[in-house]
């Protein structure tokens, strides 16, 4: 890993309501317009930080990824918000690090592998196991010392928030709404080991795989990606994955931090 003293964290969302309170809890932020993206500027836990918007899917994500390597000097990236679950076992609430993504709608056959990117010879892209590592951490405390201060009472009985678990391994990205039982079913059999199902991660796993970046990505599960996938999808996103983002990234700044 780079010398955490050089260190520029750049931090991605998708929306707007993924990053509410990062942006006004940065010290001395400042705001810098660029390719239709707003960047904010600024310290959170005394980390050098840039977050900024993505908006959703792959090319979007790549985008603002590369832009933050070029033209801003981020020298690792953190990606943060929302998924489906992509198996039984990870329910609403729970979070999940990836450990390896996968661009689950990349597929080149006969010329490539399915999955396998293009010129790359991969179709998983890990992950930096030191950034994932201190995400995971920062996950566990979260729901250990903060979770039930910070997400309200009424939110965790309408989404039915009991013990929500970390888990880590294996997420899927593809410029799709998995809505479907049947569509998902399809990727369990294809992708053993899939955890989460989202629209952007596996893209800037792939510019920072090409950019030799280190990278992290954290979710918070919002659905079972099945047919009520959408159902109060943007009250869970305001509500819960918010304040899930807002206190896990605090903490991860405040422990790169500590390592100086």
């Amino acid at each position: 890993m780079k010398n955490l003293k050089n260190m520029r964290l750049g931090i991605i969302s998708a929306l707007q309501e993924e990053q509410q309170g990062l942006v006004e809890a940065m010290q001395g932020p400042s705001t810098l317009i660029h390719g239709m993206r707003d960047y904010a500027l600024g310290h959170i836990a005394g980390i050098d930080a840039v977050c900024v918007l993505s908006r959703i899917g792959k090319v979007a994500a790549a985008t603002t990824a590369t832009m933050l390597v070029e033209k801003f000097g981020v020298t690792h990236i953190v990606f943060t918000g929302v998924a489906g679950a992509g198996d039984v076992g990870v329910k609403v609430g729970d979070i999940v690090v990836g450990e390896s993504l996968v661009q689950y709608d990349m597929d080149a056959r006969p010329l490539f592998p399915r999955f396998e990117i293009p010129l790359t010879g991969l179709s998983h892209f890990p992950s930096d196991l030191h950034l994932s590592e201190r995400l995971a951490n920062a996950a566990e405390l979260f729901l250990d010392q903060d979770f039930n201060t910070a997400i309200d009472a009424g939110e965790r009985m309408a989404f039915r928030l009991q013990q929500p678990r970390m888990h880590r391994g294996l997420i899927a990205s593809g410029d799709q709404f998995i809505g479907s039982r049947e569509h998902l079913g399809q990727l369990n059999a294809a992708l053993p080991g899939l955890l989460a199902v989202e629209m952007e991660g596996a893209a800037v796993a792939q510019v920072c795989f090409e950019l030799g970046v280190p990278f992290a990505v954290i979710r918070s599960i919002s659905d079972n990606a099945n047919e009520n996938a959408a159902t109060d999808f943007m009250r869970f996103v305001k509500s819960v994955a918010a304040r899930y983002a807002f206190h896990i990234i605090r903490r991860f700044c405040a422990e790169l931090r500590s390592e100086f």
